[in-house]
């Protein structure tokens, strides 16, 4: 399942941690931010915390995912003000509806029961 195929959400990747920041920076209305915490240049927590010093990206729901129970990233993410914090491998589900709940939207409008 992916986000954007499920029709309730228009995608923009960053492949490392300053690109997501020039398109966080650069992209005029963000609903939700999926962040992963092993990124390349900057990481997620690194990203994190550049997102809430800035006034227009402080209050984006951010879900960070790792692919490890690292109970002291969990930590610093919800310090820093993490909305989520996902561990892989997680239900695609879950994510899509977690994602529908942040970003204020019905996942019950296209296609949320489908694989």
């Amino acid at each position: 399942m992916k986000l954007e195929q499920q029709g309730l959400f228009e995608v923009t990747l960053a492949y490392d941690g300053r690109e997501a920041l020039e398109v966080l920076r650069r992209e005029g209305d963000i609903g939700l931010v999926l962040l992963d915490l092993m990124m390349p240049y900057l990481s997620g927590l690194d990203v994190l915390a550049e997102m809430k010093r800035d006034d227009r990206l402080r209050r984006v729901p951010t879900i960070v995912l790792t692919a490890a129970g690292q109970e002291q990233q969990h930590h610093m993410a919800m310090e820093l003000g993490a909305s989520e914090f996902l561990t892989k491998p997680f239900s695609p589900k879950k994510l899509y509806a977690r994602a529908a709940e942040l970003a204020g939207l019905d996942p019950g409008e296209q296609g949320a029961g489908d694989s």
